[in-house]
């Protein structure tokens, strides 16, 4: 029952907001600001984390222990025949 009167009100509510609605003046209002601000912080944190993760990246590459290896034996290897 509760539903029903709701939707009476809201029957009756709708027309009287079209009446002072000024369809050339719309804006977003406090709700538009709330969500822009929302998302900005959100974008701001995740912007902070990922420099965080970033400055934890070694860029550096480690040498490959098995081609050193077979780098410094091939040429010993090769004038040790000569």
């Amino acid at each position: 029952m509760a539903d029903m009167s709701a939707h009476l009100v809201l029957t009756q509510l709708v027309p009287m907001a079209a009446k002072d609605l000024d369809q050339s003046k719309v804006t977003p209002g406090v709700l538009g600001f709330v969500v822009f601000a929302v998302l900005a912080l959100a974008v701001w944190g995740l912007m902070k984390s990922m420099n965080r993760h970033m400055g934890k990246v070694d860029f550096a590459e480690a040498p490959d222990p098995a081609a050193a290896g077979a780098a410094a034996a091939g040429p010993a290897a090769g004038t040790a025949g000569k």
